[in-house]
């Protein structure tokens, strides 16, 4: 892939394809990771002369303009970033987004509305998306793919503006790709790989690909809940994917025969209901209350899986091991996270909800090799699987 050194950006409108899709409380932004994480592309455009315009999304308002999901806060907090006022254009490719664009002088920043307003970012239909594209790339003269959480998605600005203007990958999208070469290809062992998050369906993919490439796999979070079941232990009304148990006990038995080192959790905070004040006890992983539900890894298995990695030379670690959001529910992450802090592993953690708990339980970002923005993306590439956005910036 080509990069920003490959870029002749003097004095040229650059389209920057990022990701800012920022979780937001009203007009508040909880998580500004990703905005962040965007700054040091867009930066360095600017101060080599660039006009920079750039794109995004934000959740899913399904083709239609819906203010829920206005980008104006983004706009106000990456200005805030950056030094300098970001304007911003109240429409993707329209009156506003053309008018904004060609008032930018050199070494000045425009932020477009959110990409998903127009049907034709997400569309299945080539010519639909297609002629979107083509009215965005008009915008520019230069495009730059810095929007790695975007990658793994067939959408106009991630596929098709890159085959209409001569363009680059951004500093984020580099460094990412460099990483994950990294977990797939040549990883120093021990390699520990941590899962957890909500659901199984999630990550079917990519537990069957790192089965073959890991030395030890530790599963928490709800997914644990459709592996203990696997298992035949009762999980009262803990989350369960009752469809996935095959494919599990698949995993499981793949598991033994590779001599992968499967580790699940030995003990769980089992509450009464689902609520950050519930009711909960500490109790066997294999004997869970019929009327309780796991809610965080109890403190045997947080000590387990500390031990499980302080020998690991590469760890990736996605997913929560519990309801973290919930205080009372947070210290099996917690606990995750500081064992990775602690050791001096090459450690991934592998975005989403993994990266927020990080920033919420205020743990140092610093103490970690790489915070990928990545998420599903990441995930799909893990996987073995092609990247739409990715191949688009290597041809």
């Amino acid at each position: 892939m080509r990069t920003l050194d490959d870029l002749d950006v003097k004095g040229r409108r650059v389209l920057v394809r990022a990701d800012l899709n920022v979780p937001l409380d009203g007009e508040t932004i909880t998580d500004d990771g990703r905005i962040r994480a965007s700054v040091p592309t867009i930066s360095t455009l600017l101060e080599r002369g660039a006009k920079v315009v750039v794109c995004a999304h934000l959740g899913r308002p399904k083709g239609k303009v819906n203010p829920e999901y206005s980008l104006a806060p983004v706009a106000a907090r990456l200005g805030e970033l950056l030094g300098q006022d970001v304007a911003f254009a109240s429409d993707v490719v329209g009156d506003s987004a053309r008018s904004t664009v060609e008032a930018l002088q050199d070494g000045q920043v425009a932020l477009l509305e959110n990409l998903r307003y127009e049907p034709g970012e997400e569309s299945k239909d080539d010519a639909v998306r297609g002629e979107f594209a083509a009215r965005l790339a008009g915008l520019a003269e230069l495009y730059v793919g810095d929007g790695f959480g975007a990658v793994h998605r067939r959408h106009a600005s991630v596929y098709d503006v890159p085959r209409l203007l001569p363009h680059a990958a951004g500093g984020l999208v580099v460094a990412e790709v460099e990483v994950l070469r990294k977990l797939t290809e040549s990883p120093e062992r021990p390699y520990v790989v941590v899962l957890g998050g909500a659901k199984v369906s999630d990550k079917l993919g990519v537990i069957a690909n790192l089965l073959t490439k890991v030395d030890r796999l530790l599963v928490g979070g709800g997914m644990a809940y459709t592996f203990l079941k696997a298992q035949g232990h009762e999980v009262g009304r803990s989350l369960l994917q009752e469809d996935q148990l095959d494919q599990v006990r698949g995993f499981l038995d793949e598991a033994a025969r590779r001599g992968v080192e499967l580790v699940l959790p030995v003990d769980v905070l089992a509450a009464v209901t689902f609520a950050a004040d519930a009711e909960h006890d500490v109790v066997e992983a294999t004997a869970i209350p019929a009327d309780r539900e796991g809610l965080d890894i109890g403190p045997k298995t947080r000590e387990l899986f500390a031990a499980k990695l302080a020998d690991a030379r590469t760890v990736f670690w996605n997913g929560p091991m519990g309801v973290f959001e919930f205080e009372a529910f947070s210290g099996g992450t917690r606990a995750v996270a500081e064992a990775l802090i602690a050791g001096d592993a090459f450690t991934v953690v592998g975005g989403g909800d993994s990266a927020a708990a990080v920033r919420k339980l205020e743990l140092s970002e610093d103490g970690f090799s790489h915070i990928s923005t990545g998420g599903g993306a990441s995930l799909e590439y893990l996987e073995g699987k092609t990247l739409p956005g990715l191949a688009a910036l290597e041809d």
